[in-house]
């Protein structure tokens, strides 16, 4: 089961730094332990991950691989504006097409992992 992490990191250094070790451990042992999605402030991540789409892959994760007009029927919604959600996390890589052109997440488990503290 593959595992996605979803961060909030300002340090562009470390972010870097992270995914090279990343780089490094899944060339050397031919396995992605989990995969990464780091956002550089909350604005960033609400703008991709907004409660309508949270809940577009929630709702994914429930029913399975199903078509575009499959989900939107599932969500209630307009099918075009399930298409530009779905653009959208397609991009990031949220979500996937399979061979079939159908919609899936691709994650047992999405995790996420941030920390909310006082400016300095």
């Amino acid at each position: 089961m593959r595992t996605a992490t979803i961060q909030i990191r300002k340090d562009d250094e470390a972010i870097l730094n992270d995914a090279g070790s990343a780089f490094v451990e899944a060339w050397r042992t031919g396995k992605s332990g989990s995969d990464l999605f780091t956002f550089s402030s909350p604005a960033q991540l609400f703008s991709v991950l907004s409660p309508r789409r949270w809940t577009l892959i929630e709702r994914l994760q429930g029913v399975g691989a199903v078509s575009l007009r499959g989900l939107a029927r599932e969500l209630g919604r307009d099918v075009k504006r399930v298409h530009e959600d779905v653009a959208i996390l397609l991009d990031w890589g949220l979500i996937e097409r399979t061979d079939d052109r159908k919609l899936v997440v691709p994650y047992g488990v999405i995790h996420a992992d941030f920390n909310l503290s006082a400016a300095a």
